[in-house]
């Protein structure tokens, strides 16, 4: 796979999520400033699981916004889309095999601005078609 999973992962949410502001969904926090409703999307690790056939990426989000249970709602709504709606779908190119969930959202608050966020990670299973 040559394909940068964090892409093709905000594209599928911008277009799960229309309610939010385009740039809301991100692959990084450039120009974002606190209290702005954002969900954030990190690749932290992944594998080839079936030499050039499957890869597995191991994506953590995070869900920021001004009110607490704002946050958990999103977080929540996220990882919901990304279990149940994403598997079976082509994105770009790209077919999702599976997501499994590694970590469910958890309360993180920015240690520095104080915000509220919540932060989950999923395991995505792909081939690019």
């Amino acid at each position: 796979m040559k394909r940068d999973p964090i892409a093709f992962l905000v594209s599928y949410l911008r277009s799960r999520l229309p309610e939010l502001a385009h740039g809301a969904v991100t692959g990084d926090l450039v120009g974002r400033q606190p209290g702005d409703t954002t969900v954030y999307l990190a690749h932290s690790g992944g594998y080839r699981a079936i030499r050039t056939r499957l890869d597995r990426a191991d994506v953590e989000y995070e869900v920021y916004a001004a009110d607490r249970e704002a946050a958990a709602v999103l977080a929540y709504r996220v990882r919901e889309l990304l279990l149940e709606d994403l598997p079976g779908r082509d994105v770009h190119g790209v077919l999702v095999l599976d997501v499994a969930d590694i970590d469910s959202p958890t309360y993180l608050p920015d240690s520095i601005s104080r915000e509220h966020c919540y932060g989950g990670e999923v395991a995505v299973s792909y081939i690019e078609e």
